[in-house]
């Protein structure tokens, strides 16, 4: 876990106070879940930017810290301002180190350069770019690695085909859903399609057609 916040708690809640706050240089926001209520609170603008930029905001647990006792915490959502995108508000679930989420991991694609299919000038078609997984919240991965170096042109990788994480599952179970396929390059497909167009145009005449020439030909 690297992000850790000083949180402040406020007092009301209401659009009134979430735009008081956010006149303050702070940003608002709701920590609910758990067997505990929800609480208002806000966090200084500057150090949400920080956090968003780190790259460790969205979908990993974070520590929100107030009077020194800390709350771990995961980020559900952030409601950016339509014109200037900063931030204006945030949600936060709590949770321990051990319960169970769901959350969408991203997936990292290795082996591009061995693969058979790529070296034919084939196309990796990318059918899900983030998985969503069932793991402890002290343990959700920074990605998924899924190789594709032995992926030649019609292959497709599905879930079955990935070795996760201990402890992370796919939150589908129902089927053995595709991760990406690989197919020919458009570009070859169209040259292909072009090349059977001339050779219809310029290939044999119709029997059909040669005997009505045929029969002109002596009338």
């Amino acid at each position: 876990m690297s992000v850790v916040l000083d949180v402040n708690v406020r007092e009301n809640t209401g659009t009134g106070n979430a735009r008081e706050a956010r006149r303050n240089g702070m940003v608002p926001g709701v920590l609910y879940g758990g067997d505990e209520a929800p609480v208002a609170i806000a966090i200084k603008s500057n150090e949400v930017l920080k956090a968003i930029n780190s790259g460790q905001f969205i979908g990993n647990m974070i520590e929100l810290v107030h009077d020194g006792k800390g709350q771990k915490a995961l980020t559900k959502d952030i409601q950016f301002h339509p014109v200037t995108d900063l931030p204006v508000h945030l949600d936060f679930y709590r949770v321990t180190a051990k319960s169970i989420i769901e959350v969408e991991v991203t997936v990292n694609f290795v082996g591009e350069e061995e693969s058979p299919g790529m070296k034919k000038g084939g196309a990796l078609n990318i059918v899900r770019y983030a998985i969503e997984v069932k793991c402890p919240a002290g343990e959700i991965p920074d990605g998924i690695e899924v190789d594709i170096s032995a992926m030649d042109i019609g292959d497709a990788i599905h879930i079955s085909d990935i070795s996760l994480p201990k402890n992370v599952k796919p939150s589908i179970t129902d089927r053995d859903f595709t991760i990406a396929t690989m197919q020919e390059s458009r570009t070859e497909v169209e040259e292909a399609e072009e090349e059977e167009g001339e050779e219809v145009a310029v290939g044999d005449v119709p029997a059909s057609e040669q005997t009505d020439d045929a029969a002109e030909g002596e009338g």
